[in-house]
């Protein structure tokens, strides 16, 4: 083997032994010090003029706004109740709401009984909304029962995942 060759697959050796090293001290900061999370109070901000326009929208444009037929009794509206995050709303247009840890999650909960991918809220095709636990560790309760399967949730019934309570409102 020439002299160069060898040259080269040392400094290749070299690279990849750098590269696994830099993968290893990123994978062991994310662990220690979590993901990035957002600041709350500017996402909320920018929510609320689209929230209120909807509100200020007469009830026919409202049905219309909703993308889909509306039940006469349908939640609009999911409400954290309890949980470092108390007093936020999300209005329900017919979105699967993501719940977790994650910094792409719809609701971003800061609880150390979260999972990242914790568990997803959604419609049915009759109207009815679902939650479904996604394989988290800790569980997440509704009305005081541990979730198995997707199950609907009754309005102002309590969804509980770690110290947050989460509800559907009108």
């Amino acid at each position: 083997m020439s002299e160069l060759t060898l040259t080269v697959m040392r400094l290749g050796f070299l690279a990849v032994l750098w590269l696994f090293v830099i993968v290893a001290v990123q994978v062991i900061r994310s662990d220690l010090f979590g993901t990035r999370v957002t600041q709350r109070g500017s996402r909320r901000e920018t929510a609320r003029p689209q929230q209120t326009a909807r509100q200020a929208a007469p009830p026919q444009q409202r049905s219309q706004q909703g993308g889909g037929r509306q039940r006469r009794n349908a939640p609009t509206k999911l409400v954290v109740s309890e949980g470092t995050l108390t007093g936020t709303t999300v209005a329900l247009q017919g979105q699967t709401i993501t719940l977790g840890r994650a910094h792409d999650s719809t609701i971003v909960l800061d609880d150390d009984y979260a999972s990242s991918r914790h568990a997803r809220i959604y419609p049915d095709r009759d109207g009815q909304w679902i939650v479904e636990d996604l394989g988290s560790t800790n569980g997440t309760y509704l009305d005081r029962m541990r979730l198995t399967t997707p199950t609907p949730i009754p309005l102002g019934a309590p969804i509980r995942i770690g110290k947050t309570v989460i509800e559907l409102r009108k």
